[in-house]
């Protein structure tokens, strides 16, 4: 019997799970993990991590002091409770665990410096390497400037939300551990850029950039590693076979492993190293023009920070809506907040397309049950073991 996409793929591949869901990574037994507060948000109201919700809730309460309101609480929280997952993953995966600093600092380099410090601090107090850790920060040129930084302390980064060949050559040129060019975003802005339905997969756009970043990679000899991430479809994922790394969905990844076809290596370091490619030199000012003149890494670099902030921001109304429960003495409620749809449902018509998400694709993609590219009230109270109730 020939073996699966999935098995074949990680004979050149290492392949990582896109979860936050700690069942969804023992199935698939990933080497990596990522995580981030959509992700979390999703976990967090699943039954069986309820305890890991609460405890980390009621020492924040306890550690924050009687003057703090719930939502310094909550935000208290969500930093230990990102921790509290990537020790719960670490559990189980041989390898690293991605944790994500708060979007709200992106264009912050000391605030970032500040917080992946703390998170590393945490991690050790529980007696978790830094090796097995990587701090997540979006790909704005503050960020690189404080990857830099981190990675010269032995933190190492992932930087994401990556869109354009400017952004990968400033994270290599600052000595950074790994990023994460997001290939199903690039294809979502040329489809609506362009008006076109499809793109085969050897053409998609997003692949088309990653096969860049990685051939330019390895031939001028960067270390910085390369991971693929937010896939659309299994197409383009076997397209950047032999990427270094690809952060996958769970449900993508049980397409892998159900499909039974043979896999040639597209992406290969040798056949890089023979190519003829320019080399560039990206310092601020080169990075900006570049980054201008580049609508789409704009765009959607912009967006994501602001769909990740988003993510952060209803997070916390959960929490402190949980921390309000959980004063009153209740058992924690089986059902998401109203406002935690509304916050994703810009233009109040009942729906959340995935522009309007903005969140992590693999929640997206896991809620998204009818498959028609927007998420209704309903999907997302099944999707989260919830009910909600339409406005």
């Amino acid at each position: 019997m020939m073996a699966s996409l999935l098995e074949q793929l990680r004979q050149m591949t290492v392949v990582v799970a896109d979860t936050g869901d700690i069942q969804a990574i023992e199935q698939f037994t990933p080497r990596d993990a990522t995580t981030n507060p959509s992700l979390i948000t999703a976990a967090a109201q699943m039954p069986q991590y309820y305890e890991i919700v609460d405890d980390t809730l009621l020492k924040a309460k306890a550690d924050a002091g009687s003057g703090a309101s719930e939502k310094d609480i909550a935000n208290l929280a969500f930093k230990r409770l990102a921790v509290s997952f990537g020790r719960k993953i670490l559990d189980i995966i041989p390898g690293r665990v991605s944790t994500e600093v708060d979007a709200r600092l992106s264009y912050d380099t000391e605030g970032t410096i500040a917080t992946a410090r703390e998170i590393i601090q945490q991690y050790d107090e529980f007696g978790i390497s830094p090796e097995r850790v990587l701090i997540k920060v979006a790909s704005t040129w503050e960020g690189i400037k404080a990857a830099e930084v981190l990675e010269k302390e032995g933190i190492h980064c992932n930087l994401t939300l990556l869109f354009g060949l400017h952004q990968a050559i400033a994270c290599a040129e600052a000595g950074v551990t790994l990023i994460s060019p997001f290939v199903g975003r690039i294809l979502d802005w040329y489809k609506k850029d362009t008006g076109r339905d499809e793109y085969p997969s050897h053409e998609d756009p997003g692949v088309l950039s990653v096969t860049e970043i990685y051939n330019y990679y390895k031939k001028f000899g960067y270390n910085t590693e390369v991971m693929g991430a937010s896939f659309r479809n299994i197409g383009e994922i076997t397209e950047l076979a032999g990427c270094d790394l690809l952060t996958i969905s769970p449900k993508l990844l049980a397409q892998l492993d159900e499909t039974q076809a043979d896999l040639p290596r597209k992406l290969d370091p040798d056949k890089a190293s023979s190519m003829e490619i320019k080399k560039l030199s990206v310092d601020e000012s080169t990075f900006r023009s570049m980054h201008d003149q580049d609508p789409m890494a704009k765009e959607k670099l912009d967006e994501g920070i602001k769909g990740f902030s988003k993510a952060l921001e209803a997070l916390e109304d959960l929490l402190a809506g949980r921390l309000t429960e959980l004063s009153q003495g209740e058992q924690m409620v089986t059902h998401a907040r109203d406002d935690l749809f509304k916050a994703y449902d810009l233009d109040g018509d009942g729906f959340i397309t995935r522009e309007e998400w903005l969140g992590t694709d693999a929640v997206f993609d896991a809620l998204d049950l009818d498959h028609d590219g927007k998420l209704s009230p309903q999907e997302i109270g099944a999707g989260l073991g919830a009910t909600f109730q339409q406005a």
